[in-house]
């Protein structure tokens, strides 16, 4: 590699830098806009963005209802399992699916206005965050119903959050740069987290295969990472002991992350406005 081109490298990866910090603080512009999308999204509703609460809520309640009769489950117990599950899921699977059309849906955006491209993914992070907001309603009136004790510990699901808002900006940067190239990506990722849904612990859990006779297969659902994802926020709000291991493993996947993200920034910023 000669000078110049280590140079213009060099350019390239500051001017990747510069987009995300600068998008990060035009938040006054994407806070608005994500606003915006959930007020226009359920204009003329009565209930707004309750409607998601709802059926969140009742997916739950049927869902743990089901399943705890089916496997011999407490009900106390295995109905906020599932209730943070699903909220959990929610989050993560906007961040995948939307997060893949973020660039082709703000197309207009992109062409019209002089902003970051981060701006888009900030604008869909941030969406999804109110929308968690109003989800985890839920689980407060579960928790209410169905009390368990709590400790300081359990504030280690602030933390938890943050890494999951950290992954969600990511997983949205790397699909939605690879989806706008490669149109085939965006139902490819939809199938392919239908059936990550059913192979994550979210309706099930460890106790439920060892019913089953299935225990040998809780090492090989270890290799599924949105477990661990799953794991660090629910386990302290559940008031359950947490293991070493879920943190250590999203913790790593969130640097690698980021290091993919900063290379795709590196390499194709420039060009995701032609490619739209």
């Amino acid at each position: 590699m000669t000078f110049t081109d280590a140079a213009a490298q060099s350019r390239t990866m500051s001017r990747a830098r510069r987009d995300l910090v600068d998008g990060f603080a035009r938040r006054e512009l994407w806070a608005h806009l994500g606003w915006q999308d959930i007020k226009q999204r359920y204009r003329r509703s009565v209930l707004g963005p309750f409607w998601i609460t709802i059926a969140t809520g009742v997916t739950a309640i049927a869902m743990g209802g089901l399943y705890s009769k089916l496997f011999k489950l407490e009900l106390s117990e295995h109905l906020p399992y599932v209730t943070l599950g699903l909220i959990i899921w929610n989050l993560i699977n906007a961040a995948i699916i939307e997060g893949a059309d973020v660039f082709v849906a703000n197309e207009g955006l992109i062409k019209q206005l002089p902003t970051p491209l981060s701006v888009h993914v900030y604008r869909l992070v941030w969406r999804q965050i109110i929308l968690f907001a109003h989800n985890i309603v839920i689980f407060v009136v579960i928790a209410i119903v169905f009390p368990k004790p709590w400790s300081w510990a359990d504030l280690a699901v602030i933390p938890a959050l943050g890494l999951i808002v950290l992954n969600c900006v990511w997983v949205s940067l790397c699909f939605g740069i690879l989806s706008t190239r490669y149109r085939d990506i965006s139902p490819l990722l939809f199938s392919l987290v239908q059936l990550l849904f059913f192979m994550t612990p979210i309706i099930w859990n460890e106790a439920t295969l060892e019913q089953q006779g299935a225990g040998k297969w809780a090492k090989i659902v270890e290799l599924n990472p949105l477990l661990h994802y799953l794991d660090i926020v629910r386990a302290p709000l559940l008031g359950a002991e947490q293991e070493l291991r879920h943190w250590v493993v999203v913790l790593v996947l969130t640097v690698v992350g980021w290091v993919f993200a900063g290379i795709a920034m590196r390499q194709y910023r420039a060009r995701v406005p032609y490619w739209v």
